[in-house]
């Protein structure tokens, strides 16, 4: 959930397989019982009816429109996240967007569902079913839908032979067909892979048919299709810009701003953007013309900087593990991890970061209790007395990695990822976080959730964000 002024968000993803949100997913299928359940756990009441979410089996349908399944599994979803946020009333208004239309690999199919799409919209695209083998047809099947042939285009035929040679993939038949393309499409060149988006253009309607390889798809839409598609349809400006606070829970930080927020420019519109650890505050502005907003936006941000100026991280899309990365890198200053329960996820973060190798040493997963003696020098008597998921534990691992690596600062968790192994003292969830500086080492507790991959990237983020709080205490006390 997400709250945008005085209006809470709820994005529910409804699949064929399961219903997800963002604090929980289910499986997309509901049974009807013709009297209250004694013993199921999550039950809809709807219109004087009781129904069972997630139990039974649904059968696979394309169409989620056919019947009232999806609707009732809508508003589980959206009773789930209330209830995650501890709402107990709420005025619903809901923005659904129609169901994406997936065909399988057959000319037929393809051909009537860009008709029926060409029909219905401008804009069409399509994934997926552009690679080398016979069952990918879509692209021979859009060259004969717009009356055109194949031909080789040279310029993606040689990027994949380098691409292929690169890896030491032979450069057979099936990948110099990669660069057949219709003769009457604009091709989008796949710097990230070997099959090239298309741009078909007919009768005003534009067709775009795209790799369905996620971050191939992605590079395409952002460097290739929507400037084409701005230009094309001459859209008017959205303009957004983002500032990320930490330090702040997202209520605190409303209180704290609520003056400057109320005394915004009616066109401006604040949204708050939770995340563990930080808060981004997202200005936007709709259907804009020329630069004056982008200025007063800038204008907005540089006066609430200083409103809560210990709380600004940074602006835009830059992580915890970005800002992390710019402080060690301008100090000089080295880095280990020790991780149990979140089992490499931060030194993953970091890693990832191009120019790591400047100040991160190594990261170790100590999950064993063995493990966390052995390299990281815990002491098996803390560990059998305090358990391993307990403060002392915690500063031990810190002080260990940080000892065993010569690194300026160590930054450890220890926690309960789940589903099993909580108790009542200290439930699924619980995790002790630890950094280890030059001048001290600070412990933090955390309830990070109750799903595997929540308590994960909640522990992971909360742990940097105290890492960052040390490195700029540190650097203030300098």
């Amino acid at each position: 959930m997400r709250v945008f002024g005085k209006i809470n968000i709820i994005g529910l993803d409804n699949g064929y397989g399961n219903i997800k949100t963002a604090n929980g997913i289910f499986p997309a299928s509901v049974t009807r019982c013709e009297a209250e359940p004694a013993h199921a756990q999550d039950v809809l009441v709807y219109d004087g009816k009781y129904y069972v979410i997630g139990a039974g089996h649904r059968e696979f349908t394309l169409d989620k429109v056919g019947n009232q399944d999806h609707y009732l599994l809508t508003l589980a979803g959206i009773g789930q996240e209330l209830w995650c946020n501890q709402l107990t009333t709420a005025a619903v208004h809901l923005a659904v967007g129609l169901p994406l239309t997936w065909v399988g690999d057959q000319r037929e199919q393809i051909t009537e569902a860009v008709k029926r799409a060409m029909n219905q919209s401008d804009v069409v695209i399509l994934t997926g079913g552009l690679g080398p083998t016979k069952d990918d047809i879509t692209k021979k099947t859009l060259a004969e839908l717009f009356g055109s042939r194949l031909v080789c285009d040279q310029t993606v035929a040689d990027h994949v032979r380098r691409m292929l040679e690169a890896r030491g993939i032979e450069y057979n038949r099936l990948n110099r067909d990669q660069a057949l393309v219709p003769a009457c499409c604009t091709v989008l060149f796949n710097a990230h892979g070997t099959a090239p988006g298309m741009w078909f253009e007919q009768n005003g309607k534009v067709v775009v048919s795209l790799p369905g390889v996620p971050f191939e798809m992605e590079h395409l839409m952002t460097d290739e299709v929507m400037p084409r598609l701005k230009a094309r349809f001459s859209l008017r400006q959205i303009v957004h810009r983002t500032l990320i606070t930490a330090g702040l829970a997202e209520s605190m930080l409303a209180e704290k701003i609520a003056d400057w927020e109320n005394a915004l420019p009616p066109y401006l519109h604040l949204a708050y953007l939770p995340a563990p650890g930080v808060v981004r505050l997202r200005l936007s502005a709709y259907e804009v013309e020329g630069e004056s907003v982008s200025h007063e936006i800038d204008r907005q941000f540089a006066a609430l900087q200083r409103i809560i100026p210990r709380y600004v991280l940074g602006f835009e899309r830059a992580t915890m593990q970005e800002i992390v990365h710019n402080l060690l890198t301008r100090r000089r200053q080295t880095l280990a991890t020790a991780e149990s329960c979140t089992g490499g996820s931060i030194a993953a973060r970091f890693t990832a970061i191009p120019g790591a190798s400047a100040y991160f040493l190594c990261g170790v997963v100590a999950y064993s209790n063995e493990s966390k003696s052995n390299l990281l020098g815990v002491d098996p008597e803390t560990i059998a007395c305090r358990g391993a998921v307990s403060e002392e534990v915690a500063r031990q691992m810190a002080e260990g990695a940080r000892r065993t690596a010569g690194a300026d600062y160590a930054v450890e968790t220890t926690g309960i990822a789940g589903p099993a192994g909580g108790t009542e003292q200290k439930p699924v969830g619980t995790v002790w976080m630890a950094v280890a500086g030059p001048h001290r080492t600070v412990t933090l507790l955390k309830q990070c959730g109750t799903d595997r991959g929540q308590i994960i990237d909640r522990a992971s983020a909360f742990a940097l964000a105290l890492l960052r709080d040390e490195i700029e205490r540190d650097a203030a006390g300098e």
